[in-house]
């Protein structure tokens, strides 16, 4: 196995989707830096998936770009084959895309509800699939891991907390967990880890309206403990963790990363 002086994730392939800014962006910046080559998948926002890849490259990682909606499998193939082409293998999957198209129940059309779930729920599944098959046809590396692969969601507290005129979002989170544990149970035999990481507020671009404000941003406080709000590197820490073999014995777990949302902060008082 790797001594205590290397990179955690040297020698290991990652795969990073939703990687050109904010959550992925700082958990593929992360992984780089513990020594993983990896895949930066993007949507639109190339000029940010370049900028991933700057960043990796600085801190002496490798990286590649690639333009993949990850609701279609034939994109998927894609991402799984140019990860092989470019690397040789893969080793870890983080299931980070996601989007949000808000609506009031009675005003929401059927295609925000399908064009949030096909990212937030069809997207990862087929990822996890096409993850799952490349790490049983590989198997375990022993010079690398003491697993075969680990596949990681990116999921949110709105997995178990209801959120008014978001029930495409908090439905596809809810989806992810059960997905989750459904293939952490299945693929175990093979020594396939799956977990879940849960980010609270985490300051991005997606929710700057909200923390860009004074009053935004003391609203937000007053929903966390914790006392401040996240930054994506707390994200991308714990997601390293779950991909290196400090983690072995840990599979089918959601981790809430949110500074307390989810202890029912309104009954602090």
């Amino acid at each position: 196995m790797k001594t205590s002086n290397t990179k955690r994730l040297d020698g290991q392939v990652a795969i990073v989707t939703g990687a050109s800014s904010g959550i992925g962006q700082g958990i593929a910046i992360a992984m780089g830096k513990e020594g993983a080559k990896v895949l930066i998948n993007y949507h639109s926002d190339e000029e940010g998936a370049n900028d991933t890849k700057k960043q990796i490259e600085e801190a002496g990682g490798k990286a590649v770009t690639l333009k993949a909606n990850v609701s279609k499998e034939e994109d998927v193939q894609k991402i799984f084959s140019t990860a092989k082409e470019a690397f040789g293998t893969i080793d870890i999957l983080v299931n980070n895309a996601g989007i949000q198209d808000d609506a009031p129940l009675l005003d929401m059309t059927l295609d925000q509800w399908q064009k949030v779930i096909s990212t937030n729920l069809t997207g990862p599944f087929l990822c996890a699939k096409a993850a799952a098959k490349e790490f049983v046809d590989t198997g375990i590396k022993e010079d690398i891991s003491k697993a075969a692969g680990k596949i990681i969601f990116i999921s949110s507290v709105h997995d178990i907390i209801p959120w008014e005129g978001r029930v495409n979002y908090t439905a596809a989170k809810g989806g992810v967990m059960m997905m989750m544990k459904t293939l952490a149970q299945e693929l175990a035999s093979y020594k396939i880890r799956v977990n879940s990481i849960s980010p609270g507020a985490i300051k991005t671009d997606i929710n700057k309206q909200d923390w860009g404000s004074e009053e935004g941003k003391q609203k937000m406080l007053s929903q966390i403990p914790y006392g401040r709000i996240g930054e994506p590197e707390d994200i991308a820490k714990v997601a390293v963790w779950l991909a290196t073999d400090e983690a072995d014995y840990v599979t089918g777990a959601t981790i809430y990363v949110d500074g307390g949302m989810v202890l029912y902060p309104s009954f602090m008082d």
